[in-house]
């Protein structure tokens, strides 16, 4: 037995040892992998693949998705918008680049790839074109009108002949419980502030209310007008023809759409390839032609140099309370970020850019506060994304400066309380609560019952003050009357076009103009580096990082698909945090399609 218990532990520790030794081989094996400096080959076609999301920030890796890329599967590596803009430019003026080629299909998520970042880059692209003078040639077999719309104008248009193309128009369509709710026995009771202030409905009706159908009609016709205006440009057209092609044909076969004039050509991928290589000075016959991804493109674009420092903050994701997670924006995680920065004396303004439908009250206030602070000692200026609405825009509206785009959804200047109850689901399945209570609300936020009349008051006086606090910041703030305000509150969302001219936005502009006016409001304009967070510099700090525990909050796949709209409901649903139930946060979850 002895001689057993000898050997079992020569196992174990024989076991350990080779486990660790894996682990040192597996550490130093992706060390190996760390980053060089790449080099562009001469007359190197620039690729950018579209399949991917869009986004401000990066993209937080799980282990998974590490390997999967590491054996080259999964989709392209995300590259933050402003990264990507800011690599583009700096390719426009590249003598080692010969093209610039762009294929995929976008893969939006959550907030991103929203028209508004989709402007973004398309003016980035097409800034390439006029500056560098060279080919840019984007490519599909299948066609969406978001790659349309970045690609429109590259004067190189092609696609597969046996292709299809999108020109359906814009189209946004809700998700309602309310019935499933009633049947499965959840009651839902809401209290709100704002004609427009919707975002309740979904858990209560079956359809949309009147004035519901009226603002997202509206905020669709907007974004549907700044497409048509734009496609319609580039390809010789004009909006009619392009509402009349979506009224009558939506989508179009390769022929159709080349008679329609939205593609110049239909190539095989073949053809496209070797008209590729004849840019970059090879044969048709050659295997190959020099290229470089923009992944990795980007890691040769040089740090910046200036000697002032201005601090790039990103706001993405739903605003929930406390340090928040993957996807969401932690109301003291943020705050305490922006106390870093104001507090830092070598900071000498700070960018906000905002991606967000909003969330909890309290966390929306909490980072303003912050705002409001660091407005006394540095120029604070505020970028909104694709969205920047009711918790959004509550964080936004103390900024000495706001841009947006035109397509930037914001507004929802609103509140409301959500309350729900499984009384009736519970009491199915024989589950009954009993209690007792030292005072008649004392057990107001109790999900075993409905709320009585006195609780449903309380809450709704609760609605109303944050509500008075939200419409009297932003008359403060914006240097409006509370008439004004209320006059384009009531939980409204604008497109950015709309917001400028009702006084919700300074001025139509990109991250990049954001930045332009931060360092003149500085005056620091001459010499200046933009610092923002890093992407982890090793493969190593990735790893490292991403075996490091923790839930994973979200998986990578189409938001198209059955799996992607699921959890992007239940996505919506974690976000309700705040324990009261109230939450200033846009109508619905608005996916456009």
């Amino acid at each position: 037995m002895k001689d057993f218990f000898k050997s079992l532990l020569a196992s174990f520790v024989a076991l350990g040892l080779f486990a660790g030794g894996v682990l040192v081989l597996l550490v130093i094996l992706v060390a190996s992998m760390g980053p060089t400096k790449p080099v562009v080959p001469s007359r190197a076609v620039l690729i950018l693949d579209l399949n991917t999301n869009f986004t401000d920030s990066y993209p937080d890796q799980g282990p998974a998705e590490l390997l999967q890329k590491a054996a080259g599967g999964g989709l392209a590596e995300g590259i933050p918008l402003h990264v990507l803009v800011q690599a583009i430019d700096r390719a426009s003026h590249d003598a080692s680049l010969s093209a610039l080629y762009i294929t995929g299909i976008v893969r939006p998520e959550g907030v991103g790839s929203g028209p508004a970042a989709l402007k973004e880059l398309r003016e980035a692209i097409l800034r390439f074109r006029k500056v560098s003078g060279k080919p840019v040639i984007a490519y599909n077999q299948y066609w969406t009108k978001r790659e349309l719309y970045l690609c429109a104008g590259v004067g190189k248009v092609y696609m597969n002949p046996l292709g299809v193309l999108d020109a359906t128009g814009y189209a946004s369509e809700v998700t309602f419980y309310g019935k499933a709710f009633k049947k499965y026995g959840v009651d839902v009771q809401v209290t709100r502030v704002g004609k427009y202030k919707s975002a309740v409905e979904p858990y209560v009706l079956e359809k949309l209310s009147d004035p519901a159908r009226e603002e997202l009609q509206v905020l669709m016709g907007d974004l549907w007008t700044e497409w048509k205006a734009a496609v319609a440009a580039d390809r010789k057209l004009t909006p009619a023809q392009l509402q009349a092609i979506a009224d009558e044909q939506g989508t179009l076969t390769s022929p159709e759409a080349l008679k329609a004039g939205l593609v110049d050509k239909l190539l095989a991928n073949d053809q496209v390839l070797d008209e590729l290589k004849e840019i970059a000075g090879k044969k048709v016959g050659d295997r190959d032609f020099p290229q470089i991804d923009m992944a990795t493109y980007v890691k040769t674009v040089p740090e910046p140099s200036g000697s002032n420092r201005i601090a790039l903050v990103f706001a993405e994701g739903a605003i929930v309370d406390g340090m928040g997670t993957s996807g969401s924006i932690g109301g003291e995680t943020l705050s305490n970020e922006l106390r870093r920065l104001r507090l830092d004396k070598r900071v000498k303004a700070i960018v906000l850019r905002v991606n967000s439908p909003g969330g909890s009250a309290p966390a929306s206030e909490l980072i303003q506060r912050e705002l409001v602070l660091a407005r006394k000692d540095k120029p604070v200026v505020v970028s909104m994304g694709h969205l920047a609405a009711s918790g959004g825009y509550w964080i936004s509206t103390y900024a000495d400066r706001i841009f947006a785009e035109p397509t930037t959804i914001t507004g929802s200047i609103g509140v409301f309380g959500l309350l729900p109850n499984v009384k009736s689901l519970a009491n199915e399945h024989g589950i009954t609560w009993d209690g007792v209570q030292t005072a008649k609300l004392a057990n107001s936020l109790t999900i075993s019952r409905p709320k009585t009349d006195a609780e449903l008051q309380r809450a709704q006086v609760m609605v109303d003050w944050i509500y008075d606090l939200f419409v009297t910041k932003v008359a403060e703030s914006r240097k409006l009357t509370r008439e004004q305000v209320q006059e384009i509150a009531q939980g409204r969302v604008w497109s950015g076009a709309a917001a400028i001219r009702i006084g919700l936005v300074d001025e139509i502009g990109s991250l990049q103009d954001a930045v332009a006016y931060a360092a003149r409001k500085a005056k620091v304009e001459s010499d200046y580096r933009l610092e923002g967070p890093a992407e982890p510099r090793t493969a190593v700090e990735k790893v490292l990082k991403a075996l490091g525990g923790g839930k994973r909050q979200y998986t990578r796949s189409s938001a198209d698909s059955l799996q992607g709209q699921v959890r992007h409901v239940i996505s919506g649903l974690e976000a309700f945090t705040d324990p009261r139930g109230i939450y200033a946060r846009m109508p619905y979850d608005l996916a456009i399609r």
